[in-house]
Order: structure tokens, then C-alpha cells, then sequence
């Protein structure tokens, strides 16, 4: 469909179940431009549910945008919220290369901060929850600066942006937020400006720590800004297990496990 003019967009139920197409979207849909020579494009959007918070267990909590950041040929794309998912999701669409973009389940019913205790919170909450219905798309590539601040730099996407916005309430920390949005391509552009004002990195993700994606902005962070960091740089992040079901939360990071990241780099 993609090759003959059209612009499909498929819809994977969980992104747990992605695996099974593994092949077809890392040997195939992502190298088709470059086998052909520019000739031929495939721009296909794969929409897929990912990450944890709703007790689904080993199956249906798993973050594996990692695989496909190392694969050449894809672009990957994670919101945290109803507006930039709109946009981004056009912008997907309207990309020449396949995307893959993965649509944090926890955040469907509204933002998500960490705390399971306290009641939920609605979309109608939250400045944007609002959706336009106007025609609209927001590039990809483009991090988006969710809380400006001086002290730190911390920067995630998905649900976790509003973990570490909650987290850096609590903490006092002038913490700048940065929603990545997109992975690849990455705004390093944006991150290094940050961190060249902050001096200090905190990454937080859901995916386990090893070879997470985490892994490589602490990388491009060190090739950028190595002689702006004033501490290393520390990464929050699920832990090297199967996603458990009965200590969800423990696996899940917190906004504690944030703070003291934080701290950390403060006391560096």
C-alpha cells in the first residue's frame, strides 16, 4: 500500500505483540528506500500501546522502542499527551519513511504522575488534554521544554514526563523537564542547550536500564556537553526483569526514585 501511492496506518494491540513482525518492519519496511535507491518509499505508521501502569504484567507492559532506535530506516515516535499526540501523529503520516509510534497505554485515561494511591486524573485537567479539531502537526524531532529551570536538566517521554514534573514539585529542585517526543530523530540540538545552562542530566525511562535508550543519550550527552556536566549523569529506569505483576510499583519508576536521582546530581 505504502509503495503504490497510499499512507497505511496499522495498529498493533499491545506493543508486546510486535515482536511477531519484527522482521518484516526491520528487514523490510525500514530498508526499502535505501534498496531501491530512493526510487521507492514506504510510509507506513505503525501505532502500537506501550509501557506499564495498568497491571498488565510481563505481556502487556514491556517498552521496547529500544529495538527500533537501532535500526536504521525507522523513526520513532513516543507523546505524552492528547496535543502533541494529534500533531506528531499527522506528522507521521505525512513522513516518507515508516514511523513507529508508540502511544503510552497509562496515559489513554489521562496524566499519569506515578502515584497509583490518589484518585485519576481526567484530560479535561490538564492544559493539553485539548485537542483542536482544526487541522495541525508538530515536526518531528522537535523536544518540547514541559518545565523550565536552572539546576538540573531531566529528560524523558511518555508517561514519564509527568512523573518527573510531579517529581521535581515535590523536590524544590529547579528542574528543566524535557518531553523528547520524538527518539529518532533525536533534538540534541534542545538537550544540549539545556544541559550546557543546568550542568547536570537525569534520564528517566520505563524500559529496563540495560541498553535502553537511556543508554544512548547518556552517550550523545557525553560527546556534546562533557565539559558542561558537572556530575555524571544518573538514569532512572525500569528494572533488568521481566515487567512484574504483582510489584508493578516497584518496577515502575517513581517520583522517590526521580528525586533522588535528582538529589544526587546536586550533591555531585
Amino acid at each position: 500500500m505504502g509503495i503504490n501511492g497510499l499512507r497505511p496506518v496499522a495498529e498493533i494491540q499491545f506493543a508486546d505483540y510486535i515482536f511477531p513482525a519484527f522482521d518484516q518492519i526491520t528487514n523490510e519496511l525500514a530498508k526499502l528506500r535505501y534498496r531501491s535507491g530512493g526510487e521507492y518509499s514506504a510510509p507506513v505508521t505503525i501505532r502500537t500501546p506501550s509501557g506499564g501502569g495498568i497491571r498488565g504484567g510481563h505481556y502487556h507492559s514491556q517498552s521496547p522502542e529500544a529495538y527500533f532506535t537501532h535500526t536504521p530506516g525507522l523513526k520513532v515516535v513516543i507523546p505524552s499527551n492528547p496535543h502533541d499526540t494529534k500533531g506528531l501523529l499527522i506528522s507521521a503520516i505525512e513522513d516518507d519513511d515508516p514511523v513507529i509510534f508508540f502511544e503510552p497505554k497509562r496515559l489513554y485515561n489521562g496524566p499519569f504522575d506515578g502515584d497509583h494511591k490518589k484518585a485519576a486524573l481526567k484530560w479535561d485537567t490538564h492544559p493539553k488534554g485539548e485537542v483542536p479539531d482544526e487541522y495541525y502537526s508538530i515536526p518531528l524531532g522537535k523536544a518540547s521544554i514541559e518545565r523550565e529551570g536552572s539546576q538540573v536538566t531531566v529528560l524523558c517521554y511518555g508517561t514519564m514526563v509527568h512523573v518527573a514534573r510531579e517529581a521535581a514539585k515535590l523536590s524544590n529542585i529547579d528542574a528543566e523537564i524535557i518531553d523528547l517526543r520524538s527518539l529518532v530523530p533525536l533534538d540534541i540540538d534542545a538537550i544540549t542547550k539545556s544541559i550546557e545552562k543546568t550542568g547536570r542530566c537525569v534520564i528517566v525511562h520505563e524500559a529496563p536500564k540495560t541498553s535502553g535508550f537511556g543508554g544512548e543519550l547518556s552517550a550523545q550527552i557525553q560527546e556534546s556537553c562533557f565539559y558542561h556536566l558537572e556530575a555524571p549523569i544518573e538514569r532512572v529506569t525500569g528494572w533488568d526483569t521481566p515487567f512484574p505483576h504483582s510489584l508493578e510499583w516497584y518496577y515502575f519508576p517513581s517520583q522517590e526514585r526521580v528525586i533522588e536521582a535528582m538529589k544526587k546530581t546536586m550533591e555531585s
